[in-house]
């Protein structure tokens, strides 16, 4: 059997990814968590990625949470605390990202998969995923106040709450209801849906994509007084804005060069 690993490739301006753990629904090891971890740097360290989509390998999930072997190791109320903080930085790292982050859920998004998907900008999703943490009845752990608070932020407080408090999975179809999922795509169109979504995304201006992220982050902890003066002057400084203006006015297309 393969070992557990973050596959990772360059596809022009598309980096993808592939969470995987074969026989164990891509459950994430540490090593997994390492290699996300490293994911911000990367798009940072390489400014011709546009867009970057990440999935689970094999078509049997995209990660049903962290592979439990781990915890066997478990002694003290600090290993968790160890663990979390961990995992947060990950998450933290995956929000930080500077360009749109594009999950792609066929079958269970569960426990640390929930939120490394809720961590992702837009979310595509086949009729038989599944959302949820559902650790009241599995193994009796809890959330860190990221994972809570960015659950709240994506599903809404009051279907959060009893998402987790009833310990049930959300079919995709509340998911999109609730607006956590992008779009329900059925498993043959999925491939061309995903393609063409890319193709939207990379041919838009990435700075303007880039400076909505960064907004959206400031807001998120700031409220809607957050200072980001920066982030405008720099977009409306850019030459990539001067083209914008004048290819609306002469009516031609624009090249975007992200500066």
């Amino acid at each position: 059997m393969s070992p557990a690993e973050l596959i990772v490739r360059s596809d022009g301006p598309i980096l993808r990814l592939w969470l995987s753990n074969p026989g164990r629904r891509n459950a994430i090891t540490w090593s997994m968590y390492d290699g996300l971890l490293g994911i911000r740097d990367v798009v940072a360290d390489d400014p011709s990625i546009r867009v970057v989509v990440l999935r689970g390998a094999g078509g049997e999930a995209f990660a049903a949470g962290t592979d439990i072997r781990q915890f066997g190791d478990f002694r003290t109320g600090q290993d968790g605390v160890d663990y979390e903080h961990r995992v947060g930085e990950v998450l933290t790292s995956l929000l930080g990202i500077r360009v749109p982050v594009v999950a792609v859920v066929d079958g269970p998004a569960v426990g640390a998969g929930l939120a490394i998907a809720a961590c992702c900008d837009l979310v595509v999703a086949t009729p038989d995923a599944v959302f949820g943490a559902p650790v009241a009845r599995t193994l009796g752990n809890t959330l860190p106040p990221l994972v809570l608070a960015r659950l709240q932020q994506r599903l809404g407080a009051g279907r959060t709450m009893a998402l987790l408090l009833t310990a049930r999975l959300l079919p995709a179809t509340e998911a999109e209801t609730a607006g956590f999922v992008t779009k329900i795509v059925d498993a043959e169109a999925l491939e061309e849906y995903v393609e063409d979504l890319l193709l939207t995304i990379r041919s838009n201006a990435p700075l303007t994509l880039a400076s909505l992220k960064e907004i959206e982050r400031r807001v998120l902890a700031e409220g809607a007084n957050a200072a980001a003066d920066d982030v405008l002057a720099a977009v409306y400084g850019s030459r990539d804005f001067r083209a914008g203006v004048a290819g609306f006015l002469e009516h031609q297309p624009v090249e975007w060069e992200g500066h």
